[in-house]
């Protein structure tokens, strides 16, 4: 499991490095993530100090630090 949610974090920091700042929405789009696997790679990610997450609107906006 540990291998998987980090191959997750892995595609959603390339998605942030390629695309810049998005909302899960769009991440989750990309990725094909599931909520739980885009969920677990948001929290390896910014855990790990990589991301940085805004709420704007009620929308939840991600990008690299």
């Amino acid at each position: 499991m540990i291998e998987k949610i980090g191959n997750n974090a892995g595609k959603v920091w390339t998605v942030l490095d390629e695309a810049g700042r998005q909302n899960v929405k769009e991440v989750k789009k990309t990725t094909k993530l599931t909520d739980k696997d885009l969920y677990a790679a948001i929290g390896w990610l910014a855990r790990e100090g990589k991301i940085s997450l805004e709420e704007v609107e009620k929308e939840l906006y991600i990008s690299l630090n």
